[in-house]
């Protein structure tokens, strides 16, 4: 198994509302991990574009299509149920 814990190559994140608005814009999650049993981590593999994206979303100039982020979330809660 993969290690994802190099933050030079790999982003991890807890939140979902962001690993959401990068799955919008086509960043594909390179793995799920669980950490204490009541959250799980995305990971992405860290580019430029994953850098602008992330820090557009937080501070809050990232517009998103809203169903298509609706829908977003609904896969990547259910990806979760079934981890």
């Amino acid at each position: 198994m993969p290690m994802y814990d190099d933050t030079n190559f790999f982003l991890k994140t807890s939140d979902l509302a962001l690993a959401t608005a990068l799955c919008v814009f086509g960043v594909a999650i390179e793995a799920m991990q669980e950490t204490d049993g009541q959250r799980m981590n995305f990971i992405f593999a860290k580019s430029d574009r994953v850098t602008d994206i992330t820090n557009r979303f937080w501070r809050g100039e990232l517009l998103v299509e809203p169903q298509a982020y609706f829908n977003q979330l609904k896969v990547l809660k259910t990806r979760i149920y079934r981890h």
